[in-house]
């Protein structure tokens, strides 16, 4: 049974081009905003993610409440989450990592890179 991994980022090109890399080995799932990731899962049927991947810069929510919602709810917290930025600011990378996330990767990314760390987090 494979994992599943739930990316959250408003460019569908981003979308698109984990979801080439991240579908061969995992059961790969995408939406563009916060909104739609937290209706997600929250319904029943949708199977729980083993980690999510979000970016930090998006409308109608950022990553980084996106992240403090995931990690104050009882039911999400424990679900490893990697944080995409196109701004590599060593403090915002310190302050994502001491309010939970696993890991911060810059954007644009090497996609055998993210296949990597996620791999990592996920068999960890």
């Amino acid at each position: 049974m494979k994992k599943k991994v739930l990316l959250v980022d408003d460019k569908v090109t981003i979308g698109k081009v984990a979801g080439v890399y991240l579908s061969l080995d995992y059961d790969f799932s995408y939406v563009e905003n916060p909104i739609k990731a937290i209706d997600l899962l929250n319904e029943e049927e949708f199977p729980m993610p083993d980690l999510i991947i979000s970016d930090i810069r998006m409308p109608y929510m950022t990553g980084d409440q996106f992240l403090n919602y995931l990690k104050t709810n009882e039911r999400f917290k424990s679900i490893p989450v990697i944080m995409l930025s196109a701004e590599d600011s060593t403090s915002e990378r310190i302050r994502l990592l001491e309010e939970g996330a696993e890991d911060y990767i810059v954007k644009p990314f090497n996609p055998m890179e993210l296949m990597v760390r996620v791999k990592k987090i996920i068999t960890s």
